[in-house]
C-alpha cells in the first residue's frame, strides 16, 4: 500500500525499499534507474527522486557510468524508521524485534530514571492519561487503540528525560510498538501485568521515584523480550 501524500515516488519505494531490505537485491546488486523506470512505469525524473530517498537511507550509492548499487547492511540507516518498518515487514521480523526491542531495554529504563527527576508537570498529567487511555482499551480486541496510547506514553517518557538523544529514539520505539501490533506479535489482548506497570511507571515518575521509575521500566522491556519468545521465536 502506497505511503499517502508520497505519490509516484512513493508506490516506487514502497516496492524497491521492503525488496532491498528483504534481500530480493543482495549486496553489490547493481540496479539501473531506466530498467525500474520502465519496470514501475514511471518517469525516469520520478525514479531518481525514488533512488534518492534510498541513498539518504544509506540502503544504496549511486555511480556515474555504474548505476545503483545496494550497500552492505552493516551501512544502512537502521534507525530510520521506514527502514524498520520495511524489515519489520520481511521474513528477518523476528530477529529485527529481538534487536529493536534488546535496544529499548538498554536505553528506556534510563530515560525513565531522567524522566522522573526532569519531568514537568504537563508531562506528568499526559503520562498517566497515556497510562488511563492503555487501560480503557486493554480489553476487548482494540490493540489499535491501544496502541496510540502505548506509542504516546513511551514517547513522553523519552521526551520527559530531557536527554534529546534519548527523545529522537522515539520514532524508533514506536515503530517497534507499532510492527508488534500490525504484524500480530501480540496477544489478543495485552498482558495485564503490563498494563499495571505502566500505570506504576506514570506513577514513579510524577513522584520524582527515580529508582522505581527505572526498576519499573525494566520489567516492562524484559515483559517484552518474554512474548517475543512465545510469539516470534
Amino acid at each position: 500500500m502506497t505511503t499517502p501524500g508520497r505519490g509516484l515516488h512513493g508506490r516506487v519505494l514502497d516496492s524497491l525499499g521492503p525488496a532491498i531490505t528483504a534481500g530480493e537485491y543482495p549486496p553489490g546488486s547493481v540496479l539501473r534507474t531506466d530498467e525500474l523506470a520502465q519496470r514501475f512505469e514511471v518517469s525516469r525524473s520520478v525514479m531518481r527522486e525514488a533512488v534518492r530517498v534510498l541513498e539518504s537511507m544509506h540502503l544504496v550509492e549511486s555511480r556515474r557510468r555504474v548505476g545503483v548499487t545496494v550497500r552492505p547492511r552493516a551501512e544502512w540507516n537502521v534507525y530510520d524508521p521506514q527502514v524498520i518498518r520495511w524489515r519489520l515487514a520481511g521474513a528477518d521480523r523476528p530477529h529485527q524485534l529481538r534487536s529493536l526491542t534488546v535496544l529499548r531495554s538498554a536505553v528506556e529504563p534510563v530515560a525513565a530514571r531522567l524522566a522522573a527527576r526532569h519531568a514537568t508537570p504537563e508531562q506528568c498529567a499526559e503520562l498517566t492519561e497515556c497510562a488511563l487511555g492503555m487501560v480503557a482499551n486493554s480489553r476487548g480486541h482494540r490493540l489499535e487503540r491501544y496502541l496510540v496510547h502505548d506509542i504516546a506514553f513511551h514517547h513522553v517518557v523519552l521526551t520527559a528525560s530531557g536527554n534529546e538523544m534519548f527523545a529522537r529514539l522515539a520514532d524508533v520505539v514506536a515503530e517497534v510498538l507499532a510492527g508488534r501490533t500490525h504484524h500480530e506479535v501480540m496477544f489478543e489482548d495485552p498482558d495485564p501485568a503490563a498494563v499495571t506497570l505502566h500505570v506504576r511507571l506514570a506513577e514513579a515518575v510524577r513522584s520524582g521515584d527515580e529508582d522505581r521509575a527505572e526498576e519499573l521500566t525494566r520489567q516492562i522491556t524484559v515483559g517484552a523480550l518474554q512474548e517475543l519468545d512465545i510469539l516470534a521465536p
